[in-house]
């Protein structure tokens, strides 16, 4: 059976000083490194174990869940001196049609986004917790999206961080009722862009992963260990 067609907007950096550009169903490596660490990891098992957090270089894979767009980005951070510093590896986002069964359109999350995993080979996957939602459909529906982002995390055998959005927000803006603009803002600022990170999904991707790194940052100041699944 052919598979529904998907849009896929597929956002990269070109080399250093350039401005960002949209492509579709095309990769461009960006260039650049930035400080990073090793932290929350969460996978679920029965046995947990405290571990120490790691100050290696990362790459984390932010994924934001949504039953119309589901938008992912990919940060890297690496130790380049006193200055913390992180990179915008890429971004992109999932569109669905509304057209779409239920079933094609989580299986087409599941493939793009374990295709996305392949291509980057990120060290963690990063996502946003569930929220309540006045709107039990809703909330359901979202619930079956992010439930086929975390199986294909653990298809691949990825560690997965699960963040709640005031925390998320608080961690990149600094306010955990931050509007939408104001976190495209920070990422912007954050990952040295020129421009700001567009669509909003993709942008909220990228402020997941940010958290993840900001969280390690704090937890191997402060010198915590971690509980980490196995």
């Amino acid at each position: 059976m052919v598979a529904p067609a998907v849009e896929i907007n597929r956002w990269a950096p070109g080399t250093r000083g350039s401005a960002m550009a949209l492509v579709q169903s095309q990769q461009i490596t960006g260039s650049g490194l930035g400080i990073a660490l090793r932290p929350l990891l969460f996978v679920a098992a029965a046995s947990r174990t405290a571990v120490a957090v790691n100050l290696d270089p990362m790459r984390v894979f932010g994924i934001d869940c949504g039953t119309e767009v589901t938008g992912y980005g990919v940060v890297e951070s690496a130790d380049t001196g006193r200055e913390p510093k992180l990179a915008l590896k890429a971004m992109g986002a999932i569109r669905l049609k509304k057209a779409l069964s239920t079933a094609q359109r989580l299986e087409q999350v599941f493939r793009e986004l374990s295709g996305e995993l392949e291509r980057w080979t990120p060290d963690t996957v990063a996502i946003e917790e569930v929220f309540y939602s006045v709107n039990a459909k809703s909330a359901l529906k979202l619930g079956q999206v992010r439930g086929v982002a975390l199986l294909a995390a653990a298809t691949r055998g990825l560690p997965v961080a699960e963040y709640a959005p005031l925390k998320i927000k608080s961690s990149v803006v600094g306010y955990g009722l931050a509007k939408k603009e104001q976190v495209q803002f920070m990422v912007a600022r954050l990952l040295g862009l020129s421009e700001v990170p567009e669509p909003a999904d993709a942008a909220d991707a990228l402020a997941i992963a940010i958290c993840h790194i900001h969280t390690a940052q704090t937890l191997a100041a402060q010198g915590i260990g971690l509980e980490v699944g196995r």
